[in-house]
């Protein structure tokens, strides 16, 4: 069983909701990430998404844009990003790390050396927003050779018959987006989430985490009553973002996150 499945089981058998925070890698400064990793951890996540930085994200609203922008200003790639999950690792061999981003970047790696690379560094999935289902036969096989999973994106428009596809493929969680739009939109519709989670439970029994439209304590806290786990990204990256020091970002980070953590925990 990986890293992330066993995170994913412990979750469900304590009836602990999950928290996965999403930081840029290399944002605000590329020699402060794998501090800022170990601060998710301390600050209550369960599994850290870790974005690469790319110049076109399009799933990405303005915030998350603009860290990428201002990571690859600063010469960070794909590699740099594994280097700092190696890292990570000498000191945090327990929390599960998804990397999320875009094919591109993949695919000028190499999608063998790609997965060999991931793997070495500790890397347990990845999320590859322009990947889908019907197009990631290669890559899924080789990932699931070395006990990683590829998550894939569920969307509200997502049909009953597309969604069976996915379930079949998906490993990990399956990462259900709340709403229509990019990471960072504010229109989430707790209603129309409750109706889709059941769907998506009729079909699957793994674990389904939240994303897009979460962004502080009682949006997290209104998701986790019908998901797994809650992705809250776009608002923690701008908390981020007026860092001047490093002890500031880690102050950030707790100050943002810790609150989300407790309001979890009043869910069982």
């Amino acid at each position: 069983m990986s890293r992330l499945q066993k995170r994913m089981e412990s979750l469900r058998h304590t009836r602990r909701k999950g928290l996965i925070p999403f930081i840029t890698a290399g944002f605000p400064q590329p020699d402060w990430t794998v501090a800022a990793m170990h601060q998710l951890v301390a600050s209550g996540a369960d599994v850290i998404e870790l974005g690469v930085p790319f110049s076109d994200p399009m799933a990405d609203g303005p915030v998350i844009q603009q860290a990428s922008e201002q990571a690859i200003s600063q010469g960070v790639c794909l590699q740099d990003v594994l280097s700092m999950v190696a890292t990570f690792r000498q000191q945090d061999n327990d929390t599960p790390v998804i990397l999320m981003g875009y094919l591109n970047p993949v695919e000028r790696f190499g999608h063998a050396e790609f997965v060999a690379a991931a793997a070495i560094a500790g890397v347990d999935g990845v999320l590859l927003v322009d990947s889908p289902v019907e197009e990631s036969a290669e890559l899924l096989k080789m990932l699931r050779e070395q006990d990683m999973s590829q998550i894939f994106l569920v969307a509200p428009t997502t049909d009953e018959q597309r969604l069976a596809r996915i379930l079949e493929a998906a490993s990990g969680f399956v990462y259900y987006v709340s709403l229509k739009g990019v990471t960072g939109a504010a229109n989430l519709d707790t209603g129309e989430l409750a109706e889709k989670m059941a769907v998506i439970r009729a079909h699957s029994s793994l674990p389904v985490a939240v994303g897009f439209g979460v962004a502080d304590a009682d949006s997290a806290q209104a998701v986790a009553q019908q998901a797994d786990a809650v992705v809250i990204g776009s608002a923690l990256v701008k908390a981020m973002a007026a860092s001047q020091t490093r002890d500031e970002l880690l102050s950030a980070i707790d100050a943002f996150l810790s609150p989300v953590r407790a309001a979890l925990d009043t869910l069982t």
